[in-house]
């Protein structure tokens, strides 16, 4: 009896012990390669001991796991060699086909292990690999004090050889890391941060060798410790990735379509100048196969942030974003005065336009990255884009005109990131914009400080950017100043926050911001939960507040609150119930401009409520829904929103999504806009001011269907519809309220855009891809009639029945390192 009391106390210790302290394993270096087959049958294998005791991070933290993995890991002067046992049923192992980096919510077990080379607790490379062989990769680094201050970076890619294989008791992954697919300190004797982790779907439970708890700030500092890599001489970093493109595109015009036949070539270098810092470059870069923009109308005067699909201007570019001052949608932008080409002579008589190209093209951009072994982050960017022209031809006198749609432009950044202890650090970022002409030149500078106290529990945070801007067309200069505290672990976590921004603080010309001209305070606060009861697994709640001033004249503008309530059932279905009010009248100065212009609208107060939630996505059929709704004090001012989502997985290979989104709001107050997306002004220049019924539509169609591991083909097909009926016309009073005025016709707005996008990819050699990809999109110069076609399927099919463009390239990338040319050699 006293041994089994014995047994069961030193079983339930057995956690608490395992996660209280940082694990270790020693550093094996071999001197032969181990074969990469997914069998754990090489003989290097046989003399390295293997580590296993894996412990839960979810659904429930700290358990033991309930399958057991047996890991070996070990190195040599070119790669790290892992060997993992995933016991396990066979028929429990859930091995669906992805594509690469698409792993999450996929039916797929997955193995990861992940490496904090210079043991900073602050950047890592983590490296996943599914049953079914599917790699998956990203980097992690310290940035800011959201999510702990912890940032992923899953567009980084890396060439890396794996092999999985099913056996009677479960799954096998072997992984081959060349050490020219990260970075580390160049020392004698090193320790790395280290963790592994195992994903088993069936459960849905994450396992991690060093526990880390959910509740901690940060995830790096709650790794474990591999120690003792000693003389690692890595050899010589060298790689070039050759591309040729070809293909054609099809454009409706008014006078029929045009064919233009594309063609283009050109090469990736990366080169590891030493075992810490990497030279990338990109010569004549091709960005033809990215997935399309999700257009929509923007009623606002802000511009419309998009994501960036180029591998380039995404991979491995945090420590170039650290003080958020990177937009890299600004390099190869639409030329500045392609618009205005298009505006003044796309319908003048007399007049032809025969080029008036839509984006920048650029010779070259190159990154220069590393950190020194006294863990300085050092970063220096580079981009050179051409100077673009519009032809014009004047068809009375058949002449020919070069209009300067964007001069040529110089992009830099400049960034310096000391690591400090506790997850602390301090950077200094410099942007730089240089256009030949001295049209206009900007310059923003940054300095940001995050400092962790020794317990990890609390963060203070500080920084200041300055902004100048100078040329012919303008010169300013402005700065913005932030500074907040929290605490960051805990089941209660807070965050006070304080943001100035003055009214001529500019970073647009490589960063991003929607408006400057701001003085605001903030504060949230949140119950978090990571421990089962009687009916969730997670729950957490949420409060917070923010509070804005104009900076310039310093009045005040809107009070917002928020709510939220998160909620994990023990199916795995989920549900959030949001709230969100803006109870009294608030003063928006940016009616109709960006920057202050002394009038300004009454917007009425709000208050909506919400929920979403989605169904346990183990399944084949996988359900994701929204719903929610907003009331204020005006008559007949209801808003709704509604969201259906739905995926099914036939098989292990292929599987088809959709979505549907609808919005309707009957009190949509805003700036009068015509079709053209200019301004409706009144003489003396105050804005138009209308009351109207806004409803948009999103149907997204998606699906894939892979072939192997290495190759697949996915399409998606996106339309969305908005529909803007003008109800009723103000003028601004000085107060911000408004008076009647004259109906305006033929104002209303339908705004239809509809894509398909097709990519066979195909990753035909470690590093090596042949991509395939056709693309439609409906024609420009569309135009469907806002006032007989009212209804989402009528603008369906007249977007389907309009013209649309159409483009069909062929790239070719092939994988060359240095190291396998001279051994063939």
């Amino acid at each position: 009896m006293l041994t089994r009391l014995i047994i069961l106390v030193l079983l339930c210790l057995f956690p608490s012990v395992i996660f209280a302290q940082v694990r270790s394993i020693p550093a094996v270096k071999i001197t032969t390669p181990i074969k990469i087959d997914g069998n754990l049958e090489d003989e290097g294998w046989k003399s390295i001991e293997s580590t296993g005791d894996f412990i839960t991070i979810s659904p429930v933290f700290g358990k033991i796991s309930t399958r057991n993995t047996k890991v070996k890991i070990a190195y040599d002067n070119t790669a790290i060699y892992v060997g993992a046992y995933m016991y396990d049923h066979p028929s429990n192992i859930r091995k669906q086909l992805t594509a690469r980096d698409v792993l999450d919510r996929q039916d797929v077990d997955i193995f990861t292990v992940g490496f904090d080379t210079y043991h900073d607790k602050q950047n890592g490379f983590v490296f996943k690999v599914s049953s079914a062989n599917v790699q998956a990769d990203l980097k992690i680094s310290q940035s800011g004090t959201s999510n702990g201050g912890v940032v992923y970076d899953n567009s980084w890619d890396a060439v890396w050889e794996s092999k999985t294989s099913i056996k009677e008791d479960g799954w096998v992954a072997e992984i081959k890391i060349p050490l020219s697919a990260i970075r580390f300190s160049k020392k004698d004797l090193q320790d790395w941060g280290i963790n592994f982790a195992r994903f088993t779907r069936k459960e849905n439970e994450n396992s991690v060798w060093n526990a880390i708890n959910p509740n901690v700030s940060g995830e790096l500092n709650q790794w474990g410790v591999w120690t003792g890599l000693n003389n690692i001489s890595p050899p010589t970093r060298l790689s070039f990735l050759p591309y040729l493109s070809g293909g054609f595109r099809t454009s409706p015009t008014a006078k029929g379509s045009v064919t233009e036949f594309l063609r283009s070539g050109g090469m990736d270098v990366k080169y590891g100048i030493n075992e810490s810092f990497t030279l990338d470059m990109t010569l004549i870069p091709d960005f033809a196969q990215v997935q399309s923009d999700n257009v929509l109308l923007n009623l606002s005067p802000f511009e419309v942030k998009f994501d960036d699909y180029r591998p380039f201007f995404t991979e491995g570019t945090e420590l170039f974003n650290k003080a958020g001052l990177f937009y890299s949608r600004r390099i190869g932008a639409a030329p500045g005065l392609s618009s205005t080409v298009l505006n003044n002579y796309g319908d003048k008589p007399g007049y032809k336009i025969d080029k008036n190209p839509g984006i920048t093209r650029l010779y070259n951009a190159t990154k220069f990255s590393g950190r020194t072994k006294g863990n300085l982050g050092i970063g220096v960017f580079n981009a050179v884009s051409a100077a673009m022209y519009a032809k014009i031809t004047d068809l009375m006198t058949n002449t020919d005109t070069s209009i300067l749609t964007e001069p040529l432009t110089n992009y830099n950044i400049i960034v310096l990131d000391q690591a400090l202890k506790n997850r602390s650090s301090v950077s200094f970022t410099n942007t730089n914009v240089l256009r030949k002409g001295n049209t206009r030149n900007a310059n923003v500078s940054s300095v940001d400080l995050s400092l962790f106290d020794k317990k990890n529990n609390h963060n203070f945070s500080l920084s200041g950017r300055y902004s100048n801007i100078w040329g012919k067309q303008v010169n300013k200069s402005g700065f913005t100043t932030s500074a907040g505290f929290g605490k960051v672990s805990g089941i209660i976590q807070y965050r006070a926050s304080l943001n100035i921004e003055s009214d001529k603080y500019d970073p647009n010309d490589l960063g991003f911001i929607l408006n400057n001209n701001s003085f605001d305070y903030s504060g949230n606060i949140g119950y978090i939960m990571n421990k089962p009861t009687r009916h969730f697994l997670i729950h957490s709640y949420k409060l917070s507040f923010t509070n804005t001033y104009l900076y310039k004249p310093f009045v005040w503008s809107s009070f917002q609150m928020n709510a939220s309530a998160f909620f994990l059932f023990k199916n795995f279905w989920d549900a959030t119930i949001s709230f969100q009010s803006s109870p009294t009248w608030n003063k928006d100065y940016f009616v109709h401009s960006n920057v202050y212009t002394g009038y300004f609208l009454r917007r009425t107060p709000y208050y909506y409520l919400g929920i979403n939630g989605s169904s346990d996505s183990r399944k084949k059929l996988f359900v994701s829904w929204k719903l929610g709704a907003a009331e204020s004090p005006l008559p007949n001012d209801p808003y709704w929103n509604g969201n259906l989502g739905l995926r099914y997985r036939f098989n292990d290979k292929f599987q088809l999504s959709t979505s549907m989104d609808i919005v309707q709001d009957k009190g949509n107050w805003g700036a009068v806009k015509k079709s053209d997306g200019s301004l409706v002004l009144n003489p003396d220049g105050s804005p138009v001011i209308s009351r109207r019924n806004l409803k948009t539509n999103t149907a997204i169609v998606s699906g894939q269907y892979n072939f192997t591991s290495r190759m697949n083909v996915n399409f998606r097909l996106r339309h969305y519809w908005s529909y803007l009926d003008n109800t009723n016309f103000y003028n601004l009073k000085t107060d911000g309220y408004w008076r009647d005025t004259t109906f305006l016709n033929n104002l209303n707005l339908n705004f239809n855009t509809f894509n398909v996008d097709m990519f066979f990819t195909w990753d035909f050699l470690l590093g090596s891809r042949l991509t395939i990809a056709w693309k439609n999109a409906l024609g420009g110069n569309a135009i469907i009639n806002p006032y007989s076609n009212t209804s989402y399927f009528k603008n369906f099919g007249k977007a389907v029945d309009n013209p649309h463009s159409n483009e069909i390239t062929v790239k070719v990338v092939y994988f060359l390192d240095y190291l396998k040319m001279r051994r063939r050699k």
